[in-house]
């Protein structure tokens, strides 16, 4: 039997893994990798490295398994650092491998080597190597497999000098990924026992419950608790139908405003999110919040939540096992049900529609099983609500980051690992601009994914900001004379434009139906009129 590289060893162990395709953008240094390219193995190219994590986060995501990410060096690795943020907070589970130049050059600081190429992505990135000789690659890769599919699922980085590749290696297994976990047996009764107590308990749920499969369990303990349900700030996946009677609304990124919100409780138990994020300062007394049982994987933020008491587990281990101990005193009341923003009124004639326009005629034009994906940050309240997301798990993504440059992308990657479900990304025009090479993959690759971007002309998440904050316009907000449509063409998708209510629903319907990747271009009243 002929001698095996590590080439073939790391093959071999992503076949056994099922992780056979690779997203990337390739350099000299790759070139040792991609060569004798095996017919089993899918190459994904993107045409920046932004756009390339991207979508394979999303891939991993509705895959459910690590999707490998090729980049070129330390300027590969550079360009995509924001998609690496957001691939850290979103936790996907990613292997990303960049090419070092050969070892017998790297004490010359050859062109397109990399300086501490273990140190530039932390930290965020679970753990990162450049491991010291090539009979070590195998391993490290094991490794990376490991630790990239551990609860809390994220990133992982290896630098892997290009003459590795060809150099022997021994086989090796390929051992399968680590499970979730329980929680402590004390601590979880502790938790039963004041939900028990409670006269008006909330729960409030992250994204990490979606991704451990766990909305089916959290609906079932929220009826047995008849508990108010809150969705975390900034969940990048959707945790609970949003048209069951129980939800209670998304809580806002403020500190007074989660306050607010909490103090009509007696009880709140914070599964699968931090508790909390906040994204703007407040200031001057606050109502407090009750006692806080925060459940979570992750021991940093377990550890940086002074004012809960913590308990380490897994989503859907620990709903399954809070489940299991609650009891619905036949006293407690269900929560009253969440009262909505009325209708948007339709433009009058001339005008543009108002972003909760749009979102409220794509509720009833999207049809069932849709996964929605979503850029558009300063657009958010209104999509919340004005477009419930009403799946029992995978209805729903976005960036937990604010790093732009996500959607796009990540709705062609969510679309190759569904490709038999709708996915539409809805997406505004300045975060569009940061992936829009991803157009061009969606073309090649046939992904036929529908990209709804609303087109206000400006940044408008920093005029809102600059108006609160100083009271004032800032320079660099304002858009304008960007030629969607035309973008979209030049890289080979289909594509419309939309500028009155009466085009709205056939651009889309049709978009939907076309089998090809289309982008749906709206013109929408921007904040500033």
């Amino acid at each position: 039997m002929a001698e095996q590289t590590v080439r073939d060893v790391v093959r071999n162990l992503m076949r056994e893994w099922e992780i056979t395709t690779v997203f990337g953008n390739p350099g000299t240094t790759e070139v040792p990798f991609l060569a004798d390219w095996p017919d089993d193995f899918r190459y994904v190219l993107g045409l920046h490295e932004t756009a390339v994590l991207a979508m394979a986060d999303a891939y991993a995501q509705f895959t459910e398994r690590p999707a490998i990410v090729s980049l070129h060096s330390a300027g590969g690795l550079g360009h995509a650092l924001g998609s690496l943020v957001t691939a850290y907070q979103n936790r996907a589970p990613l292997i990303v491998i960049a090419g070092q130049q050969e070892r017998s050059m790297l004490p010359y600081d050859p062109f397109l080597s990399a300086v501490d190429a273990a140190q530039f992505p932390k930290p965020w990135v679970k753990w990162s190597l450049e491991p010291t000789e090539a009979a070590a690659v195998p391993a490290a890769f094991a490794r990376a497999y490991q630790v990239a599919t551990q609860p809390p699922y994220g990133p992982v980085f290896l630098s892997i000098p290009a003459d590795d590749w060809l150099q022997p290696a021994e086989p090796l297994p390929a051992m399968p990924r680590v499970r979730g976990y329980g929680p402590d047996p004390d601590a979880i009764a502790e938790v039963a026992a004041a939900l028990n107590a409670a006269s008006r308990p909330a729960l409030v749920l992250g994204a990490a419950v979606d991704i451990d499969n766990a909305v089916p369990d959290a609906i079932a303990l929220a009826e047995a608790t008849r508990a108010a349900v809150y969705t975390a700030p900034f969940a990048a996946r959707s945790p609970f139908p949003e048209d069951h009677p129980q939800f209670a609304g998304h809580l806002k990124p403020a500190k007074r405003k989660v306050h607010e919100a909490l103090a009509a409780y007696d009880l709140v138990v914070v599964i699968g999110a931090p508790a909390f994020t906040y994204h703007v300062p407040s200031k001057g007394e606050m109502p407090a919040l009750p006692p806080l049982f925060l459940l979570n994987d992750d021991p940093q933020v377990l550890a940086r939540t002074p004012h809960a008491t913590a308990v380490m587990a897994t989503p859907r281990a620990a709903i399954r096992s809070l489940t299991a101990r609650v009891e619905t005193p036949e006293t407690r009341e269900a929560p009253a049900p969440r009262q909505r923003r009325a209708k948007p009124a339709e433009p009058a004639a001339g005008e543009l529609m108002t972003a909760a326009y749009v979102y409220d005629a794509l509720t009833g034009i999207l049809p069932s099983g849709v996964l929605v994906v979503e850029e558009a940050p300063s657009l958010r309240p209104d999509i919340q609500e004005h477009l419930p997301i009403t799946a029992r798990g995978g209805g729903f993504l976005t960036m937990a980051s604010g790093v732009l440059g996500y959607g796009l992308p990540a709705a062609v990657g969510a679309k190759m690992a569904q490709p038999g479900r709708p996915v539409v990304a809805v997406l505004g025009d300045g975060s569009s601009m940061y992936g829009i090479q991803a157009l061009w993959t969606a073309a090649q690759e046939h992904v036929a994914a529908v990209f709804v971007i609303l087109d206000n002309r400006e940044y408008g998440a920093v005029r809102e900001h600059a108006e609160s904050s100083v009271g004032g316009k800032v320079p660099g907000q304002d858009l304008g004379g960007l030629d969607f449509c035309g973008l979209a063409r030049s890289m080979g998708c289909d594509a419309v434009l939309v500028e009155r209510p009466d085009e709205l629903e056939p651009a889309v319907t049709g978009a939907l139906a076309s089998g090809a990747p289309t982008l749906v271009h709206v013109r929408i009243q921007s904040g500033a009129q």
